[in-house]
């Protein structure tokens, strides 16, 4: 008798084959479960939702947030937003052609998700992402050069603001945002995502390729000068990424 056998039974096999349907029940697990947000899809074509297959598409659960908020996933409800836009051509996948200033159509690389309007929270409570006169516990590295009072200078070269002051994410304890108070109006004060910014301590400034300098005055501002809500942060990142595709004509054109 072979070792690992049983009679007529192989162990070995049938430890493989309920290994098998175990992965296979893995994957229908997590692949119903991703599906709790932006489904079900949407027809681009006919402008409505596809219909819902009820072996992929999970029944809707119940998530209690620290806030005590509560929330069910998934919702079945869509984007109600009207597309700020035209198709360049009737095929599904098509470009779009931004209505109007196509900074501020929230459209391409300008999108964004409708997030909360609220702070994002730390375990105590407290709000995740403030400036630096508001987390006073933090500080920069002692000998470290400082961004504040740098200049903040757009992809053309132009001056667009100067930093006032940083912004902390307190789980993290890493900088999320600068403060610029803005060239032409200093009491006006915008937020610069680190991630959208490249630092020049040796020629003493900020550079920011998304946009150009005259157009960090049209940054979207916070309600309140010392928070940044989750919705904020994604209109403030949406305007930036915008920027990439749309600060120039010359951008939106193709390379070659």
């Amino acid at each position: 008798m072979m070792r690992g056998a049983v009679g007529n039974l192989d162990v070995a096999q049938i430890v493989l084959y309920a290994f098998f349907l175990f992965f296979a029940g893995l994957i229908y697990y997590l692949r119903r479960e991703d599906r709790r947000e932006g489904y079900p899809l949407e027809s681009e074509a006919m402008g409505r939702l596809k219909s819902v297959e009820p072996a992929l598409i999970p029944s809707p659960k119940t998530f209690t947030l620290a806030s005590g908020k509560v929330i069910k996933a998934p919702t079945y409800q869509g984007d109600s937003r009207p597309v700020n836009a035209q198709k360049l051509e009737p095929w599904p996948g098509a470009p779009l052609q931004p209505n109007g200033d196509p900074m501020k159509a929230e459209v391409g690389p300008g999108a964004y998700a409708m997030r909360a309007d609220e702070t994002d929270k730390a375990h105590d409570g407290g709000d995740l992402i403030v400036p630096f006169r508001i987390a006073t516990n933090f500080s920069l590295v002692a000998g470290a050069p400082s961004p504040i009072g740098l200049a903040v200078v757009g992809a053309d070269g132009i001056l667009g603001g100067t930093v006032k002051d940083l912004w902390v994410d307190r789980a993290e304890s890493i900088l999320r945002y600068y403060e610029v108070a803005l060239r032409d109006d200093a009491s006006t004060s915008v937020l610069l995502p680190v991630t959208f910014s490249k630092v020049d301590f040796r020629k003493k400034r900020i550079n920011v390729a998304a946009v150009l300098g005259s157009q960090l005055k049209g940054v979207p501002t916070t309600r309140d000068a010392d928070k940044v809500t989750l919705l904020e942060e994604e209109k403030i990142t949406a305007y930036y990424g915008a920027g990439t595709l749309y600060a120039t004509p010359e951008r939106a054109e193709p390379l070659v």
